[in-house]
């Protein structure tokens, strides 16, 4: 099981590639000369971010404040560049975990290799999946959840009627009864 570990890593951020509505998510770990890029999907990016935030809160409030956890992502440690290249995906992400190192006062991100469907039954025990461990600090993981969220907020607009994604050409919108049309707003309809 290979295991690529940034204990801490210079640069960790979420980053997609592609056109709203067709982007391909990415997980990326750079250190030591390395460069780690795992593929995952919006909701998994969406769900990191939400976590991260909630795990931060929590150590917080359980501390009584002791812990050095800043409510917001500190400026100094923005990160809004693109996505270091080459873009070479390792693996795809299955599942992931997320812990707080209390001695170093880390979040450790793991994001581990998704099983294929033969594993899925019965796991080899010769081949196991692929991790990506991450140690950073609760600045720097205040600073990956601001990202994450803006990255995945930019992708399409969403139909003020319905709330689905919003197409260049527009969409089946439910409730205009099925017809489509390129701008879904109050007063329009297919009546």
């Amino acid at each position: 099981m290979p295991v690529f570990d940034y204990d801490p890593p210079e640069r960790f951020v979420a980053g997609a590639v592609g056109q709203p509505g067709s982007r391909a998510f990415f997980l990326q770990a750079r250190g030591q000369g390395r460069l780690t890029t795992v593929g995952l999907e919006k909701f998994q990016v969406a769900a990191l971010a939400d976590r991260l935030d909630d795990l931060l809160d929590e150590v917080l409030r359980r501390s009584g404040g002791m812990t050095q956890v800043p409510a917001t992502a500190p400026a100094g440690l923005t990160d809004n560049g693109p996505l270091d290249v080459p873009i070479s995906e390792d693996f795809k992400v299955g599942t992931m975990t997320l812990a707080w190192d209390a001695d170093a006062a880390q979040v450790v991100i793991e994001a581990q290799e998704i099983a294929t469907e033969d594993e899925e039954f019965e796991p080899s025990p010769l081949t196991e999946p692929a991790v990506l461990r991450v140690h950073i600090s609760a600045g720097a993981a205040r600073a990956f959840t601001k990202r994450a969220l803006a990255l995945v907020a930019a992708g399409r607009p969403p139909c003020p009627l319905c709330g689905q994604p919003l197409d260049a050409g527009g969409h089946i919108c439910v409730r205009l009864n099925g017809y489509r049309g390129s701008s879904a707003s109050p007063g329009e309809g297919g009546e």
